[in-house]
């Protein structure tokens, strides 16, 4: 194929002629190459491929995956902006609001560490404030490879610094997140990075072009060759030769990130702006056709305008820069002046790149000549929709069937749950936490190290609690139940601090689509986070789908990360995970049956990632969470942990872990000699039930709290005593005692991840 001549485009710049293998590096189909020629009428210039490329990318246009995500909850009495712009907006009360959104950067985090997650935490930063929401807390979701492996590592340390550097520069305290390591994820890491921000409901602004004539201003940082291709290399599978593009890592700045945040909110409030949008993936390109999308109106971008970082940068690098801490504003051109001030008071320029026009197109002009004229929705809504196929793997089938080989070595109790506590995935993530501020703005009321963060809104008397999970084995192992999981232990976590599930954004990890096994995998994830969502009324108001994580030896383990937000109508009924008391009664929620599948202690004790994963009753769950929430809003509760990962064993032990370095363990006394009777030890303290929590109540209100799960159909089962610092946590079941120093296990878990970081832990095999 050669460039056809056109009467209505010229190339500008030298451009390349358009060949196969030129449209095969931009990752298009022939049939997709074929449907721009139809709708140009022509053989496009360069510029307008690489545009289509963009918008046409999996990252961009969700062709894979709209037909699933249309079948989520997106609507209720709270939600006030779900899907489709910038971030999810809930209706807090007394006229307030919260934006919530969760994206992902693992393809730059897995060949630029530091850079990639930093960006990515900048990112979402943008996304909320793009609102009108001044951004509250950051949440993070990371999935890594084991640590015996140098290269783990090396990702590992790069992407926490990241995400510490770029929040602690801007100011907004990182409130807790999840780790985990598993084989899967070896080479190719997950960085989800999630942003809260709270905002007045008569302040929200969307990002929608709107005004014929309007002049569109290019606010905050100067564009540069950075993060070209961004886009497209997130739609793509990591490969050996992945390394060449770390030139498509964009590079962050979170000092000029701080300043455009307190500018954007400025402008916002001034009311001098008309729309807002993030040149986030596929930068001006994305951030001007999605906006004129949404408002039906054209624009025509004048591409020597943008200010540049670089000369002799050609329209097609400036339409698809990535670089950050940029911001494309729609404004009234008798308000530019005004506008300009108030950037220039944060020490940031704004300057007229194009117009909002009357005929539809999305139109780019250089130095006089037009290089580019697409019809804009064509170009927005004409991607073609795939509906892959979707079949269950055989080898997925056989994994859920099967049991332990009759050979594996059964560890007693005592050697189990240290072994546990050991495990990364499972123990302190303090050595993470620790490089993050989680305090500064001052509304921090839980950080990070329990069930969910919990923040104070100013000047209101409610709070707000978040959280991130996943447990990607279950998904691996029945997606469907593995989608319900993720909902449920997200609304558990949110509910053992004393807070309403209110919504969720999601970010939904899986490998290459085009697979039949990995799209029935994402098929069935989303149809349990939809039933789960439906049953909590906790609608899905965005987020963000990332296939293609995939490596040379395969896809990463199925990883649906849910993010929630839940409400505390008053923050004085906030509930710790730890215990606090000595001669508080210890109480479990919830049935157990001892369910094993697919549980810690078969994968991490002995080797094996099988069986079914628990069941999730989702009106068990929903029971469970009215309990928590109620008993927090009367009173009764001193402390609540949800039971999940480890079982009670390890639960038990958490609860009575040191809230911080300063503070002591507490003990426990439990006898579960007459509760799940027949069980064998293993499975009952080891076992992942779901709908369960641990709490602990003061004797006087052990009644109250008994009526209130007996009123919803909760059981509850009285097993112990919280016992003073310095004594043990003693477990006794139908066949055994054992006993643990809980400051004991408390090293073990917090020592976990920092002697594997240590430079000297080089050798495949060590520090397991």
């Amino acid at each position: 194929m050669t460039l056809t001549p056109s009467l209505t485009v010229q190339p500008g710049p030298p451009e390349p002629a358009i060949t196969d293998a030129l449209v095969r590096e931009h990752n298009l189909t022939e049939d997709e190459y074929r449907r721009i020629r139809s709708i140009l009428g022509r053989t496009p210039t360069y510029t307008e491929l690489g545009i289509f490329s963009a918008l046409w990318s999996e990252h961009c246009s969700y062709k894979h995956s709209k037909p699933i995500l249309r079948t989520f909850p997106t609507t209720g009495r709270q939600v006030i902006q779900g899907p489709g712009e910038n971030a999810g907006v809930l209706r807090l009360p007394n006229g307030w609001a919260v934006a919530f959104k969760i994206e992902s950067h693992n393809h730059p985090s897995a060949v630029e560490p530091y850079q990639g997650a930093a960006t990515g935490v900048g990112g979402i930063l943008r996304d909320v404030f793009t609102m009108g929401a001044r951004p509250i807390a950051l949440l993070n979701s990371l999935r890594l490879g084991p640590l015996t492996e140098p290269r783990n590592r090396y990702l590992f340390g790069g992407i926490v610094r990241g995400v510490g550097d770029y929040g602690n520069c801007v100011g907004v305290p990182t409130l807790g997140g999840e780790v985990a390591f598993a084989p899967g994820y070896s080479g190719n890491p997950l960085v989800n990075a999630m942003c809260v921000g709270i905002l007045r409901e008569e302040d929200l602004i969307r990002a929608r072009a709107e005004g014929i004539g309007n002049v569109l201003l290019a606010v905050g940082a100067r564009t540069g060759r950075d993060g070209i291709h961004g886009a497209s290399f997130a739609s793509e599978e990591l490969s050996e030769q992945s390394e060449a593009r770390r030139p498509q890592v964009q590079v962050g700045d979170p000092f000029t990130g701080k300043l455009l945040l307190e500018a954007s909110l400025a402008l916002i409030q001034s009311g001098e702006i008309v729309a807002i949008q993030d040149m986030g993936a596929a930068g001006l390109t994305s951030s001007s056709a999605e906006m004129a999308a949404r408002g039906g109106v054209g624009v025509q971008l004048n591409t020597d305008k943008v200010p540049v970082r670089e000369e002799g940068m050609s329209p097609y690098e400036i339409l698809l820069s990535e670089s950050q801490e940029r911001m494309l504003v729609v404004a009234e051109p008798e308000r530019i002046p005004a506008i300009e001030a108030i950037c220039a008071r944060w020490e940031l320029s704004a300057t007229a790149v194009g117009h909002v026009t009357d005929d539809g197109d999305f139109r780019v002009c250089h130095d006089g000549q037009l290089v580019a004229s697409i019809p804009g929705r064509d170009l927005v809504d004409e991607c073609p929709i795939y509906y892959p196929a979707a079949e269950e793997s055989t080898q997925a089938r056989s994994r859920r069937e099967a049991s332990p080989p009759p050979s594996a070595t059964m560890p007693g109790t005592q050697s189990a749950l240290e072994q546990l506590l050991d495990v990364p995935s499972l123990a302190s993530k303090r050595w993470v936490y620790e490089q993050y501020d989680s305090t500064v703005q001052a509304g921090t009321v839980i950080g990070p190290g329990g069930d969910a963060g919990v923040v104070h809104v100013p000047d209101t008397p409610f709070g707000l609690a978040m959280t991130v999970d996943c447990n990607s084995r279950y998904v691996a192992l029945d997606p469907y139940e593995g989608g319900k999981a993720a909902v449920a232990e997200a609304a558990r976590n949110i509910a053992c601090t004393g807070a309403t599930p209110l919504g969720i954004t999601d970010c939904l990890n899986f490998g290459n689509p085009e697979k039949p096994d990995v799209f029935f995998q994402f098929r069935e994830a989303c149809r349990g986070i939809a039933d789960a969502c439906r049953t909590f009324d906790t609608p899905v108001t965005g987020g963000n789908v990332s296939f293609y994580n995939e490596n040379p030896g395969g896809a990463i383990d199925p990883t649906p990360v849910v993010g929630m937000v839940g409400l505390l109508h008053s923050i004085e009924h906030h509930t710790p995970s730890r215990f606090i008391t000595p001669g508080h009664r210890v109480l479990v929620l919830g049935s157990t049956d001892g369910h094993l599948g697919g549980s810690a202690y078969w994968a991490h004790l002995l080797g094996f990632v099988g069986g079914p994963p628990p069941p999730v009753d989702l009106e068990a769950e929903r029971k469970l969470q009215q309990v928590l929430i109620t008993g927090a809003e009367k009173g009764l509760l001193a402390s609540a942990h949800d039971c999940a990962e480890g079982g009670l064993a390890v639960t038990l032990a958490e609860a009575c872990f040191p809230a911080t370095p300063e503070d002591r363990s507490l003990g426990a006394a439990v006898d579960l000699s007459d509760y799940a009777r027949g069980l064998d030890p293993t499975p009952l303290l080891f076992g992942e039930d779901q709908a369960r929590a641990v709490v602990s109540v003061a004797p006087q209100h052990v009644p109250a709290f008994g009526r209130l799960a007996a009123e919803h159909g909760v059981p509850l089962v009285d097993v112990g005593e919280v016992t003073v610092a310095g004594s043990l946590l003693s477990i006794l079941t139908s066949k055994e005692r054992t006993a643990w120093d809980p400051s004991h296990l408390s090293s073990i878990a917090d020592r976990s991840i920092p002697r594997r970081m240590t430079p000297r832990a080089t050798q495949p095999g060590e520090g397991q």
